[in-house]
């Protein structure tokens, strides 16, 4: 839907919302570079915007859900980890995310305008199929259980496939079974990694990391920027955000109870650096999927300066880190959130 009204002019700002919205309600980058991919790089030969740039709009909307979205399995892993609600996480790392995706579209307006205006094109859609990514996005930013949500948008989609007859039993069963099965990797490696995590920690590993990191961390600022760069070398190592949360949200809870960092800030600093270099590592899944809709047209040399949207949310989370004013507004305005009610 959202494809279709995109003004020709604008297809590199039109491709970043509409990749924020996807990954946003589904909490899946890869999910949105997989349905964007495509068509990004079909639009892109027809505009004479540089190839590189499309699929920047693309990359940077994709990691937008995936540091942002509720539902997001990196959003779960942090807040699970810092033991904190994932609406307060949320509500955090919007306050630093934003600016970051405003300031991207205001560049990608500017300089992604096509030197040829495609012909608008029309795709087939219905308001109704689009309504179960509305609907799950609507009940994770209220607060409701991550697995009610989406056991709700499972069955949801299921009904709307069935009144369509776009699913049979089997086939809504068989969708289901991918859903399942495409998280196998991602659960075998949080197993293994657990495992190697606790091995480490008995054979006091952890503890040598703590006291290496601890070493150049001398309050809050050093605390959370020694928990940025924990996550990003985690994540650098295995190109698994996810995987390098869980590696790393431990040392990173210890860090913040000992520097006095509040733990909800210290979810949302996890996530976002996590996700900046799991959008900028050029073997992570969701570079090699990108590049690989481009064919040999794109190299990640040429693409990774152009992911403005990774390197401003880095920016805006230093200043934040480093502006105790700014940091001490969100938590007051959280915690008047939480008075409240």
């Amino acid at each position: 839907m959202g494809i279709t009204y995109i003004p020709p002019h604008y297809i590199a700002v039109g491709l970043f919302i509409i990749g924020a919205f996807i990954s946003t309600a589904t909490g899946t980058s890869v999910g949105s570079i997989v349905a964007l991919g495509p068509i990004a790089v079909g639009l892109g030969e027809k505009s004479g915007v540089p190839m590189a740039l499309i699929l920047a709009a693309v990359m940077g909307g994709a990691m937008f859900g995936d540091n942002l979205s509720v539902i997001s399995d990196t959003t779960i892993a942090a807040t699970k980890t810092q033991g904190v609600e994932m609406k307060d996480k949320f509500r955090i790392n919007l306050y630093i995310a934003l600016p970051a995706a405003i300031l991207t579209i205001i560049l990608l307006f500017f300089f992604a305008r096509p030197d040829v205006v495609p012909e608008a094109m029309n795709y087939d859609y219905n308001l109704v199929k689009v309504f179960p990514y509305i609907f799950v996005l609507v009940m994770a930013l209220a607060g409701v259980n991550v697995f009610v949500v989406l056991t709700s948008g499972i069955l949801l989609s299921g009904i709307i496939g069935f009144i369509y007859g776009d699913f049979t039993l089997l086939g809504y069963g068989k969708e289901i079974y991918n859903g399942f099965t495409n998280m196998t990797e991602i659960f075998v490696l949080s197993l293994l990694t657990g495992g190697m995590a606790q091995m480490v920690t008995r054979q006091g590993g952890i503890q040598w990391v703590i006291d290496t990191v601890q070493k150049f961390i001398v309050g809050k600022k050093s605390a959370k920027v020694g928990i940025g760069l924990l996550v990003s070398l985690a994540d650098i190592a295995v190109a698994n955000n996810t995987v390098a949360i869980i590696i790393t949200g431990g040392i990173s809870k210890k860090i913040s109870e000992k520097n006095n960092v509040d733990l909800r800030e210290s979810a949302a600093i996890l996530d976002i650096f996590s996700c900046i270099f799991q959008g900028l590592i050029p073997y992570g899944a969701q570079m090699l999927i990108l590049l690989g809709f481009a064919g040999d047209k794109v190299a990640p040399t040429q693409l990774i300066p152009l992911l403005w949207y990774q390197l401003l949310l880095g920016i805006f989370t230093l200043i934040y880190i480093f502006i105790p004013q700014i940091s001490r507004k969100a938590l007051s305005i959280l915690d008047k959130n939480v008075e409240k009610k």
